[in-house]
């Protein structure tokens, strides 16, 4: 009998915590299913929100002139996403390029952007490089209007099959 109460008592208690418990927040990361890291300030002030709540998706992409895979990588991300529907998607892009004179002529020279095209003055040492853990490589990332990554490393073929899913 007193094991039945003991029981009794601790399935209560665990139903009293459970139902007490608020709803579950997403947790700040890099990889799909996560809060993507906020971008507080770009070189030229601007500050990126994921979190608009518009249903307009980001595609958030990083790379470097030095780095020939990242740059065509971009080139080619910028070309598709210009194809798509600019009410569903907006593109931003990271370098990490040491100089602003060669990012500014890298941006020129591959016909980009210039609003949606950023450099990163910290390189590997600001916390948007470590947040993103870039150590590994320049990745991209697509990320929904709640400011949850749904997708990363996608290429322009993946991007535009999964906004048609979507």
């Amino acid at each position: 009998m007193k094991v039945r109460a003991y029981v009794l008592l601790v399935s209560v208690g665990i139903l009293v915590m459970s139902a007490s418990t608020k709803k579950a927040r997403l947790s700040e990361g890099n990889t799909p299913g996560n809060l993507a890291p906020r971008i507080e300030s770009m070189d030229n002030g601007r500050e990126v929100r994921f979190q608009n709540h518009s249903g307009k998706y980001t595609l958030l992409n990083f790379w470097a002139a030095y780095d020939a895979e990242s740059r065509a990588r971009n080139i080619q991300l910028w070309n598709e996403v210009n194809k798509l529907n600019s009410s569903e998607i907006e593109m931003i892009s990271i370098s990490y390029d040491k100089s602003p004179s060669v990012f500014s002529e890298t941006v020129k020279a591959d016909g980009l952007n210039q609003e949606n095209q950023f450099r990163d003055e910290q390189g590997a040492e600001s916390e948007l490089y470590k947040k993103y853990d870039l150590r590994k490589g320049f990745k991209n990332f697509l990320i929904n209007d709640e400011g949850v990554i749904i997708a990363a490393n996608v290429t322009p073929e993946k991007l535009t099959e999964i906004l048609k899913a979507i």
